[in-house]
């Protein structure tokens, strides 16, 4: 996981608390992180402002051109003599939800060409739609970013997004294109089993085991998402805690596949050497199936990346807190809402990194 990637998750992770750590202990604005206040304000216009605009545009280029960065909107800075400029105070952006939309409304327009993986992230919200918004810039592949609205190419410096000299610019464009692979969790199911299925035995000593458990089903892909042709494909998976005793994760299909042996509870999975990915295809490693039993007694975590030669390893993790994960089967064996609803919970709340 890079650095931006990692203060990006941080933010998601511990919200507010997050910045008001970063205020307590006088964090710098360094060579990921950029502290902005937001002008748009929605009073004399109904569009990003165009400083806040400009800040965008300056940072998708300067981040993007470097190795990414973060923005977060709604901190104050000041200028100490020593460290540079520091995060001083708060200042919530108004109705941060509608700047929001403005700032993904701009973002495709900010540069040339577009950088289509910048994300946003609503840090937290008061009772009068005011908070803080984060801006996560990941490094781009494919080709130097120019802003549109002065047509200059930045680059991170320090603290700083600066216009890029000729030699580094030149450099740039001369870079050999990479492949970048992204994961994708496709074919996903989720199933309520009964115990006469086989998949949990129960010990005697317990008196009234539960009557059904969690299947829970999904393949992992690989796509190549640059421009170029993508080798030695891999993808590795430790899987550090089940939830208990009596949960299973199952790894199949992966046939096509040279496994390299690990220890245990890992997988290990490199394409062969014939096999190339072309730009915008997709290929399988394998499949995965989780089964959950009510009875739960650690947290659920399993760590992976996938990567190619080459190209910039991705790294993600699937990590349910053991309270949250006993509620999660609780709610799916009672059948409280659609299967659908609980497929996208788990995805959308327990799965993180560039997915």
């Amino acid at each position: 996981m890079s650095r931006a990637e990692d203060i990006f998750q941080k933010l998601i992770y511990f919200g507010e608390d997050a910045i008001d750590e970063f205020i307590m202990n006088r964090q710098t604005e360094e060579l990921f992180l950029d502290f902005k206040q937001a002008v748009s304000s929605g009073k004399n216009f109904t569009t990003l402002h165009r400083d806040d605009r400009k800040n965008l545009a300056k940072a998708i280029s300067g981040f993007g051109n470097s190795e990414g960065g973060v923005i977060i909107w709604g901190v104050e800075c000041s200028r100490d003599m020593d460290v540079g400029d520091v995060a001083q105070a708060k200042v919530k952006v108004q109705n941060v939800h509608r700047f929001l939309s403005w700032i993904e409304n701009a973002i495709s327009g900010c540069t040339i060409p577009s950088h289509n993986k910048v994300r946003n992230h609503v840090i937290s919200c008061d009772n009068n739609g005011d908070g803080f918004l984060a801006t996560y810039i990941p490094k781009c592949d494919i080709a130097p970013l120019m802003t549109t609205s002065n047509s200059a190419i930045y680059i991170r410096s320090g603290s700083n997004n600066v216009p890029a000299p000729y030699a580094v610019i030149a450099g740039m464009f001369g870079r050999c294109p990479q492949p970048n692979i992204e994961l994708i969790m496709g074919e996903r199911q989720l199933e309520v089993m009964d115990i006469v299925d086989g998949d949990i035995l129960y010990p005697n000593s317990i008196d009234n085991p539960p009557k059904q458990y969690l299947k829970l089903s999904f393949s992992i892909q690989a796509s190549n998402s640059s421009n170029v042709i993508a080798r030695e494909l891999y993808l590795s998976c430790n899987i550090i805690n089940n939830g208990g005793e009596y949960n299973k994760v199952r790894f199949s299909n992966y046939n096509q596949m040279d496994a390299i042996p690990g220890i245990e509870g890992q997988l290990n999975l490199i394409t062969r050497p014939d096999l190339r990915l072309p730009p915008r295809g997709v290929v399988r490693f394998c499949n995965v199936e989780f089964i959950i039993s009510p009875y739960i007694d650690d947290d659920f975590l399993i760590e992976g990346v996938i990567g190619a030669d080459k190209a910039a390893p991705h790294d993600f993790r699937i990590y349910i807190p053991k309270n949250k994960l006993r509620s999660f089967v609780a709610k799916v064996i009672r059948g409280e809402e659609d299967a659908q609803i609980f497929i996208n919970e788990f995805f959308n709340e327990y799965i993180y990194g560039e997915i």
